[in-house]
């Protein structure tokens, strides 16, 4: 089993059923890319077709990155929570994906901790890997924008979102603000990454123990 990060937002949008895919930067990204190669199922890596320019000659070259998950994983998710003993809680475990206004109502000020720390014991929801592709950012449709969760994301846009929603104008939104600033023109929709395109479904937890 292994973990995997969300930030509050895409937690919810998972919870909802909104979320069933996630795109992650390919890291390193590989040199003047312009073409995948191949996959490697035993090694679970892909091949993509470089170029570099030689003695005045283009020359191409593979570069291989090996994918952070591959169909068949099981993963638990890391999110932003804390703990108490307070409230009866089930396992004294508060996530801020919840709506924790009625524990607020009594004082309770949740101190959180960062999704990086949580431990696999605190973890609610476990995801099975579908699917696992490598593609440019920009080639993201709008079913995929869709699926990522784009849709409870409303951006500043003249057009009628009910009538006519733009899943990838809001999945753009989304994507430039989960990438720290410093990094945006490296990984930022402008730059158009390689990114990892990793479709799931959401198990319970008795799923994902027996999978193990």
């Amino acid at each position: 089993m292994k973990p995997i990060l969300f930030n509050t937002e895409m937690v919810r949008a998972i919870l909802e059923g909104l979320k069933t895919v996630t795109r992650r930067v390919v890291k390193p990204q590989p040199p003047n890319a312009h073409d995948i190669l191949d996959f490697d199922e035993e090694d679970n890596s892909f091949d993509f077709l470089c170029g570099m320019i030689a003695d005045n000659c283009f020359i191409d070259f593979a570069y291989t990155a090996k994918a952070p998950y591959r169909p068949g994983d099981i993963l638990y998710v890391r999110e932003t929570w804390c703990k108490t003993d307070c409230f009866g809680l089930q396992d004294g475990y508060v996530y801020k994906a919840n709506d924790n206004s009625i524990l607020e109502q009594t004082g309770f000020i949740p101190k959180w901790r960062p999704s990086i720390h949580m431990p696999r014991e605190a973890a609610r929801i476990f995801l099975r890997v579908e699917s696992v592709r490598v593609e440019r950012l920009q080639n993201v449709t709008d079913e995929q924008a869709k699926k990522e969760g784009a849709e409870e994301w409303l951006v500043a846009s003249t057009r009628d979102w009910d009538k006519n929603p733009d899943y990838i104008l809001s999945f753009r939104y989304i994507w430039n603000h989960t990438v720290k600033k410093e990094y945006r023109a490296l990984y930022g929709w402008d730059a158009n990454p390689w990114v990892w395109v990793i479709e799931f479904e959401r198990i319970s937890r008795e799923e994902a123990i027996s999978d193990v």
